[in-house]
């Protein structure tokens, strides 16, 4: 299913959504391996069951009208993986790219891809720079790929950038702050940070993940793995964000 066939807000769906929605939405796409492995399976069709989750939860993203959309794709630590597995996994990016370019554009989502993506295969970089230069004035909605992808390593190179200005005279140390940084990050090109981080899997940790810019973040954990994270679990996570009290360390009134 593609993201034209179910873009127009369902009436059941529409009702049940929460009216405080988070204007950014990240998620930790866990749980492939597992999914697999439970059903006899070898990791590859769990990644390309993982594949229709992300259609599905991009297209309800979209319908909802939350903002930005940011997903966990490859992580710098998942250069670690077999071989096959790695190349497996950028085949499917590829797949992916082309098979959803003509509804990203037709919906107004703009694609945008975060990390080290200078070190990902020629096939897949030459695939994402097509589609995030065909989506670049999109306003509709902001998709993010992170793709080799680290915090720990994004505050290293934003470190490094400062560093260098710091080193060339254009920029005095004594103004750094909090915003400053911010703006040396990867992310700066979302416009803001998360206001809900979802994990699926089970699994309760951040895993390198937007390590900055989830300081404030609500955190929701699924324990469905992430092939079978639809829409009903998407809502669930909005749900359970509308319900929390979000005080950003001051006191409640």
């Amino acid at each position: 299913m593609r993201l034209h066939e179910s873009v127009t807000s369902t009436k059941d769906e529409s009702s049940a959504l929460p009216a405080a929605l988070p204007r950014h939405v990240a998620i930790i796409m866990d749980g492939n391996g597992r999914w697999a492995k439970r059903r006899g399976l070898g990791r590859s069709d769990g990644h390309r069951a993982g594949a229709e989750s992300v259609r599905a939860i991009v297209r309800m993203a979209r319908r909802a009208g939350i903002g930005t959309l940011t997903l966990y794709a490859f992580s710098e630590q998942n250069w670690s993986r077999p071989a096959t597995e790695v190349q497996g996994l950028f085949s499917l990016l590829v797949d992916f790219l082309a098979s959803e370019r003509d509804e990203l554009r037709r919906h107004e989502i703009r694609l945008v891809a975060i990390g080290h993506t200078d070190k990902l295969p020629l096939p897949a970089r030459l695939a994402l720079r097509k589609v995030v230069d065909d989506t670049r004035a999109h306003t509709a909605m902001t998709l993010a790929l992170c793709l080799s992808y680290g915090g720990r390593e994004d505050l290293v190179q934003a470190a490094r950038s400062l560093a260098e200005q710091v080193r060339a005279g254009t920029l005095d140390p004594a103004t750094i702050d909090e915003s400053t940084l911010a703006r040396s990050l990867w992310t700066a090109r979302l416009g803001g940070d998360p206001d809900l981080v979802i994990r699926t899997s089970g699994e309760q940790r951040l895993s390198n993940f937007l390590l900055w810019e989830s300081a404030y973040a609500e955190l929701v954990f699924s324990d469905v793995d992430w092939p079978d994270f639809r829409e009903a679990e998407f809502l669930a996570a909005l749900q359970a964000f509308a319900g929390r009290q979000r005080r950003f360390g001051a006191v409640a009134a």
